[in-house]
């Protein structure tokens, strides 16, 4: 009967310290992909040019 018991503990402590490392995994991931101001300024602005592009090459192709 100890060995079930034991076995359940051991399951518990695997179940709770697998969702601790998963949060804290999440957790390090979203703090390390955060970008500053000036990182999304650019981005913005260069997701701008490229429609801008796009919308000349739509219409210079459209008959």
């Amino acid at each position: 009967m100890a060995d079930v018991t034991m076995g359940d503990g051991l399951w518990a402590f695997v179940v709770i310290g697998g969702f601790i490392i998963l949060a804290a995994a999440i957790a390090y991931a979203k703090l390390r992909n955060k970008t500053g101001p000036r990182t999304e300024a650019y981005t913005e602005q260069k997701t701008r040019e490229l429609y801008k592009e796009q919308s000349a090459q739509d219409r210079a192709s459209t008959p």
